[in-house]
This record gives C-alpha cells, sequence and structure tokens, in this order.
C-alpha cells in the first residue's frame, strides 16, 4: 500500500501542473475600433495661381485627421514613409522636375485596424543653388554683367569631349561690335529662383552654323535677335560627365531661344566657373561644338 501511494501522489502533483500550465490567461484589450471619417489635406509650399506646382521648394505640408485614430502611417510617394501620431507633418520631395506622386495615409485605430485614404499631387522641385553661386551670380538681388572682351577666350570653341576652347580663343578685344555691348542681368527671385534679361541693344552675335535656329540666315555675324525679355533659369547637376577639376558642376537651361552673349543654337548652359566678378560658359551649338563665354561684372 505505501509504494501505491509513493506512485499516486507524483503522478497526481503532475497532473495538477499540467493542468494549471493549460489554463491561458486572458487579456482584453477593449473594443476594436476602425478609424473612422478620415480625411487628408495637403498643402504645397508657395502653391499660387501662377505657381500651381509649387514655389520649386518641394515642400509640402500633410494634415489627416480621423475619429479614433491612434496614429497615423503617411506614404509620401517617394518612396519615404513614416509614423505620424499627431497626422500633422511637412514633407520635402527632392526629385527635381515636375514629378507626380500618390501620397497615402494609413489611420491606426486599435487592434491594428485601419482606414486608408489616398490623394494625387504634382510637385515642382527646383535645383536648389549652393549659396555661394547664388550669390556670386545675383549679388543677393541683381546684378549685370557684360562680355569680357580683355580676356583671352572670351569667345571660344574646342571639341565636345573638352572642357576648354582647344580649338579657338579669341584675343582680347577682336570680336564684333554688338557682342561687347550687350548686358547680362541675373536676378534673384524669391529665396532660390534666378531670373535673366539679357539688353543686346538690338543685335546679338550669332555663329553661322545656328542663324537658322533663330529663324535667320547667313554666316557668323550680327542679327536683330529677340533675347525675349526676362526669363526664369532652370538649374540642375551637370550632365556633360565633367568633373569638380573643370567645372562647378551645374548647368541651366535658358526658356526660348536660349540666347545670352552669343548665339551658339543652344539652350542649356554649363558653368564652368565663376567668381564674384567672373563667370565662364559652355554650351553645346548647333554644329555639335562646345562654345565658350566669358562674362565679368559691368
Amino acid at each position: 500500500m505505501k509504494n501505491y501511494f509513493k506512485i499516486l501522489v507524483p503522478v497526481l502533483v503532475i497532473i495538477v501542473v499540467v493542468l494549471i500550465s493549460c489554463n491561458k490567461t486572458e487579456h482584453s484589450f477593449g473594443d476594436i475600433k476602425t478609424p473612422t471619417g478620415l480625411s487628408l489635406s495637403t498643402v504645397l509650399t508657395g502653391k499660387d495661381n501662377a505657381n500651381i506646382n509649387g514655389d520649386g521648394s518641394g515642400k509640402i505640408s500633410i494634415t489627416a485627421t480621423s475619429n479614433n485614430a491612434l496614429s497615423y502611417k503617411i506614404d509620401y510617394g517617394d518612396g519615404v514613409s513614416e509614423l505620424v501620431p499627431s497626422g500633422v507633418v511637412t514633407h520635402k520631395y527632392t526629385n527635381t522636375g515636375t514629378n507626380t506622386y500618390t501620397v497615402t495615409v494609413n489611420a491606426i485605430g486599435t487592434g491594428g485596424a485601419m482606414s486608408t485614404l489616398s490623394k494625387q499631387i504634382t510637385v515642382l522641385v527646383l535645383y536648389e543653388l549652393p549659396a555661394d553661386v547664388l550669390q556670386n551670380l545675383t549679388g543677393g538681388n541683381s546684378k549685370v554683367w557684360v562680355t569680357d572682351k580683355d580676356a583671352v577666350g572670351h569667345f571660344g570653341v574646342g571639341p565636345i569631349t573638352s572642357f576648354g576652347p582647344d580649338w579657338y580663343a579669341a584675343p582680347a578685344n577682336t570680336r564684333e561690335a554688338c557682342a561687347y555691348d550687350d548686358e547680362i542681368t541675373f536676378a534673384k527671385s524669391g529665396t532660390s529662383k534666378v531670373m535673366m534679361t539679357v539688353d543686346n541693344k538690338g543685335a546679338s552675335f550669332s555663329t553661322g552654323a545656328a542663324t537658322s535656329f533663330y529663324g535667320l540666315s547667313g554666316g557668323d555675324n550680327c542679327y536683330a535677335i529677340n533675347t525675349g525679355g526676362s526669363k526664369q533659369l532652370s538649374f540642375s547637376a551637370a550632365t556633360s560627365g565633367s568633373t569638380s577639376a573643370n567645372s562647378t558642376l551645374i548647368e541651366f537651361t535658358v526658356p526660348g531661344n536660349g540666347i545670352i552673349n552669343f548665339g551658339t543654337g543652344g539652350t542649356k548652359y554649363e558653368i564652368i566657373s565663376l567668381t564674384a566678378t567672373t563667370i565662364m560658359l559652355r554650351n553645346i551649338g548647333a554644329d555639335g561644338n562646345a562654345w565658350y563665354q566669358k562674362l565679368r561684372v559691368k
């Protein structure tokens, strides 16, 4: 009998332990509530009738509201998303140009229940010029430039594969008079925009290969070319394959016929060098060659 009890007691203990371990504790999280009435508003910085896609800064203010939401997850549509407990956040897009994104907000309720809402936005992002480049170009307000006619290479040309006037660099004061009286004004607009106005005194020089680009005909000469008034320049990183050893790595596009000091048939200019008083520009002309022009502050 004693042996029987010796065996029975441990068995009962094991059964009790197993029963206790199998008795799961139940946790209560309360009612699961799915957020309702989700709304999403977006405000582009600088948006107005003249700038329907914003001021070019790429900044946007987002506000999401909902009933019963504990937090919000916002996907900006540019590969970036984040949790925003308040539902209020400011985001900056960085892809230059005009791009359309889908902003998606998930309102998160108890137990992970979610409501989702999306909205498409179109955003303008202008290349953000380094502060020193903007200052040198505009003087912080506006600055007038003229042909640096005393400098060797104020007109020049070379192969597309190089970044200097390897074939021809004009000696000082040897070019047409119409190229020497032009005044080019670079003016700062807002925080980062640059406007350009060219006063060519009625005529600009054009290479013979480019005259048809301006609706004209003839060889290298001075022509009555309309410079088009004030134009907003569009800046970006240079695409020529240049390096920091031979360029600032910044280029800009001139709307319209693209003319600055003299016409080559190109509208995109790379800033090869820039100081507070001098600038050297490179562009690809209608003939496929790399043309150079040097300017100085008036």
